[in-house]
């Protein structure tokens, strides 16, 4: 019995329908978030192997608060709040489980939860769960969400917000951290697509606009892009680190982050520090091959091309893949009208890159 034909047929009429495909290594990779190709970098994997089997063990074997929590974990997080100037920190297993953290564990009875229309889909899931207030403002619209904040009778205003948006490659608006500090408000900026990427010391947006860290103020990051390895992290004040350690069931439940993918996000996390001049050098040159070919100009290494027709896209990918390019071809619900999205990743010289983007234009 196939139980849901009709839903399947429905998907795939729309074009909608989406399938597994096992990676291709001779093509070009300009789909995944490996923004810096860390994941390709045999000298950070040799290194993380051989400083592992040094270790007693090399699997976490429990969850943080059980016997899972080790001196990798507590080396790695110490490194993150003082390249980021954080008091505290939490390394979990996934950006996904993080997000639902902070919400689930963070906006209480009497609270609202105030986020961005475009944040991303671990957040709108969390803000489904029963029994929490919820308020979404038109994307980057500090207007709204300053009158939002204003007019709330809230016990806490809680504030969710990306530091580069996934889709459209966007930073978000500075003035939001005004905003939330000026009411009072948590501000929850989820950094997976801008730590690494953006700042002067690629720290993501705290970095870039020189935001002095407050009391209100959490960063949630991603392991497994610009880092090259898996899982997520919180960073925030040590009393609302106690309170996630204490209340927040993806933390609590789990089994802690694997040890491998813990010191893998260290060594990266040491190797972007050590090469941010030449790792920003590179990240300019595909931003300006971008803006010179396609017209596109992003802060991000996201370059959304906006086609809204689901069969174009898909056609545009599959056209690309002929020549050695994969890139993503990205669809509804993730997004409102279909794009083509091209991770400007700087594994390869900027050259190949440069060819990639010739060939859309070609092809558009």
């Amino acid at each position: 019995m196939n139980y849901y034909a009709k839903e399947l047929q429905a998907l795939k009429k729309s074009s909608r329908h989406r399938t597994r495909e096992v990676v291709d290594y001779k093509q070009k990779d300009f789909a995944s978030n490996d923004y810096l190709g860390l994941a390709c970098n045999k000298e950070l994997h040799t290194l993380t192997c051989k400083q592992l089997s040094n270790n007693p063990v090399h699997a976490p074997k429990a969850s943080l608060l059980v016997n899972g929590y080790h001196q990798i974990h507590k080396d790695f997080e110490d490194a993150l709040c003082e390249a980021n100037g954080f008091e505290d920190a939490i390394v979990l297993g996934s950006g996904f489980n993080a997000n639902i953290a902070l919400i689930e564990a963070l906006v209480r009875k009497g609270d609202t939860l105030f986020m961005d229309e475009k944040f991303h889909a671990s957040g709108v899931l969390a803000s489904n769960l029963d029994g929490l207030h919820v308020s979404f403002f038109k994307h980057n619209d500090t207007q709204e969400l300053e009158l939002l904040l204003k007019n709330s009778s809230a016990k806490r205003k809680i504030v969710a917000v990306e530091g580069v948006y996934s889709m459209d490659g966007d930073l978000m608006e500075k003035e939001i951290f005004n905003i939330c500090d000026n009411h009072n408000a948590i501000l929850i900026v989820d950094e997976a697509h801008s730590s690494g990427v953006v700042g002067d010391y690629l720290m993501g947006v705290y970095d870039l606009f020189d935001i002095e860290i407050k009391p209100n103020h959490i960063k949630m990051g991603t392991l497994g892009k610009a880092y090259g390895s898996f899982g997520a992290y919180i960073l925030a004040s040590s009393h609302i680190i106690e309170y996630l350690l204490n209340r927040a069931k993806p933390v609590i439940y789990a089994t802690s982050l694997s040890l491998y993918d813990t010191l893998l996000a260290h060594n990266s996390l040491k190797y972007i520090l050590e090469n941010r001049e030449i790792l920003k050098r590179e990240i300019r040159s595909r931003q300006e091959i971008a803006q010179k070919i396609l017209h596109v100009s992003t802060s991000s290494l996201i370059i959304p091309i906006i086609l809204g027709d689901n069969q174009k896209v898909l056609h545009v990918r599959d056209e690309l893949r002929k020549y050695g390019f994969i890139i993503g071809a990205i669809r509804q619900p993730t997004v409102a009208k279909a794009i083509l999205r091209i991770i400007a990743r700087i594994e390869d010289d900027a050259e190949v890159f440069e060819s990639l983007c010739r060939k859309v234009k070609e092809l558009l």
